[in-house]
């Protein structure tokens, strides 16, 4: 098992910035990519990045490119999300997920199989 726990949520004015963290433990080699997905009430969650942190590999949905950047720390087993430019429509619980993949980038939430427990993001 994978244990994912989130933080660096909070609220910020539009046009700010904020980074969150996602720290993985437990069984770490078991997993190959990591992503960020996001949800607000009443709407399914949607993605938001993904990235293979031995390989570099990285993927962005098109809501936040250019704005938000994916990257990893492989010796702290820890996933980063860089948010810039926010706007309201960034406002939202924001989740870590991890999973194995042989092929392809994981992009629905579907295909992850541990997820964190989330970390708020309000931007007013």
């Amino acid at each position: 098992h994978v244990q994912l726990v989130e933080s660096g949520g909070g609220s910020v004015q539009p046009g700010g910035s904020l980074r969150l963290s996602c720290v993985a433990s437990g069984d770490t080699y078991t997993y190959n990519f990591m992503g960020w997905f996001r949800q607000t009430p009443g709407k399914g969650r949607e993605g938001v990045a993904a990235i293979n942190p031995g390989g570099g590999l990285t993927y962005y949905f098109d809501s936040v490119k250019g704005r938000f950047t994916i990257s990893a720390d492989n010796a702290k087993n820890t996933l980063y999300l860089q948010m810039n430019s926010l706007n309201p429509e960034d406002t939202a619980m924001y989740y870590c997920a991890s999973t194995f993949l042989r092929y392809g980038c994981p992009r629905s939430q579907n295909e992850y199989d541990y997820w964190g427990q989330g970390t708020q993001v309000t931007v007013s």
